[in-house]
């Protein structure tokens, strides 16, 4: 896989961490953000080439985060969202959907998972 900058954004320690760590290994230059707000603030000065969010963060979702970046900085930032739980967010998912750079990654998932979505990009 080539290697990749990623911002990973999600609010549970553990997870974040063996994203990144599993990113790592990969060779991916990794970055990591517990809520929105760190995440964009992040993205301002890495500028990633893929973007891994969850959707229920403190503040802002996934969803309003990367809409932000679209609107200021990259209109087609590569996204992966990831959800155990879509309640409350299905319209704005249905949404992002049908964008070509954006996929969904269900809760709980495989590392197996992760990478290929990750390769795809």
């Amino acid at each position: 896989m080539k290697a990749q900058k990623i911002l990973v954004v999600e609010d549970d320690e553990n997870l974040s961490f063996l994203l990144e760590e599993r990113l790592k290994s990969e060779g991916c230059e990794t970055r990591t953000a517990r809520d929105a707000a760190e995440g964009y603030s992040i993205y301002l000065r890495f500028r990633p080439d893929l973007v891994i969010s969850d959707l229920q963060l403190p503040g802002e979702n996934g969803v309003e985060l990367v809409r932000r970046i679209r609107k200021v900085s990259n209109p087609n930032v590569r996204t992966i969202y990831m959800s155990a739980n879509l309640s409350g967010l299905e319209s704005e998912i249905e949404q992002e959907k049908g964008r070509p750079e954006v996929n969904l990654l269900a809760k709980p998932f495989s590392s197996g998972e992760l990478m290929r979505l990750v390769s795809a990009h």
